[in-house]
């Protein structure tokens, strides 16, 4: 009987064993976990719902709780904040070329980032619309009368914000067509320039600025914040559609470097995944982003208008090309705006 008792000691103490370490890896799945989102200005009401949704989904999924963090700004400013050691799990930029800076000044994502989710790694699309005072007293109609004397413009800074280069560059490709050369889209781009009061750094700055200080005859806007003001100050503010303008395409990743560092990356690849799904494109579409899923497209049709509608890469090549020509320093909008 006494050869027994060390097995049945040696049984017992793996059994208490396998139970601490059963327990300890179950504590460990369920410790909560916290993500940090930096996105670009008119996203927060977005990310808000998606991020109640997701937390949702991934409690029912694998029993751990989320919380999130959200920090806004204009798109260029926030590549830059990540950059300089913001500690971003994810980024949902304004444009590629944003997005872009992650890898090339700061070795944060690969190179190759775009590929890793589906229609390059763009869940949703917006464009560039204009926004007027009610009834548009000022009678603007399309991209050539903001260049018109004693018209104010309301647009941010296209060297922080990614929405104004995408306003900068749809009125650049309208002047371009009309006129037929690129001298002229400058000199276009440059007039509109000259009808701008202030710059704000990023677009809901702008739209504090047009909305609730009344400064501005017309605000050059993304579709979704431009719906947004709508709701707010229906009574106020009008949404003109003009002749043209941009196809954007917010990008979003994973910031590798510091999801690794972390340990958050299957969960911050996750979160970027369910933008894709059914759920997540029905957010984006009830917060006026452009669902790319047929089935959200067709639930808001009525509210997207159909347009006529250029990309980045149709127009100028590509994000890198448009950068170095238009914004880089000394760029063209350097050029314009010195002048002014």
């Amino acid at each position: 009987m006494k050869t027994k008792r060390p097995f049945l000691k040696l049984a017992a103490l793996l059994t208490l064993t396998l139970t601490l370490t059963v327990s300890g890896l179950t504590a460990q799945a369920q410790a909560p976990v916290s993500l940090l989102n930096v996105s670009y200005d008119p996203t927060r009401e977005l990310y808000v719902e998606f991020n109640k949704a997701f937390a949702a989904h991934w409690k029912a999924k694998t029993g751990q709780d989320l919380s999130f963090k959200q920090s806004h700004g204009g798109s260029g400013k926030q590549a830059r904040s990540i950059i300089d050691g913001l500690d971003a799990d994810v980024a949902t930029l304004a444009l590629a070329g944003d997005t872009d800076a992650l890898h090339k000044n700061g070795n944060l994502i690969p190179k190759d980032w775009q590929k890793r989710l589906p229609h390059n790694s763009s869940p949703y699309t917006s464009t560039i619309v204009l926004m007027v005072r009610a009834g548009n007293p000022k009678a603007i109609r399309d991209w050539d009368d903001l260049v018109k004397p004693g018209i104010s413009v309301i647009t941010p800074n296209p060297k922080t914000s990614g929405g104004a280069r995408w306003n900068y560059l749809a009125a650049w490709e309208f002047a371009k067509r009309k006129y037929g050369h690129e001298a002229k889209a400058k000199d276009f781009v440059a007039a509109l320039y000259k009808n701008v009061p202030v710059l704000d750094t990023g677009a809901r700055g702008s739209s504090i600025t047009f909305a609730q200080r009344n400064q501005g005859d017309v605000f050059i806007s993304w579709e979704n914040e431009a719906n947004l003001l709508e709701k707010e100050f229906g009574s106020k503010i009008d949404v003109v559609y003009p002749s043209i303008s941009i196809l954007a395409e917010p990008a979003v990743t994973v910031v590798d470097k510091n999801v690794d560092r972390k340990g958050t990356r299957a969960v911050a690849q996750a979160y970027l995944e369910y933008l894709y799904t059914d759920e997540g494109q029905d957010i984006a579409g009830k917060n006026f982003y452009r669902p790319i899923s047929a089935k959200a497209q067709a639930k808001y049709a009525k509210q997207f208008p159909k347009l006529n509608l250029f990309t980045i890469d149709q127009a100028f090549g590509g994000w890198e090309k448009a950068d170095k020509a238009h914004f880089a320093d000394g760029g063209s909008f350097d050029q314009i705006y010195t002048k002014k």
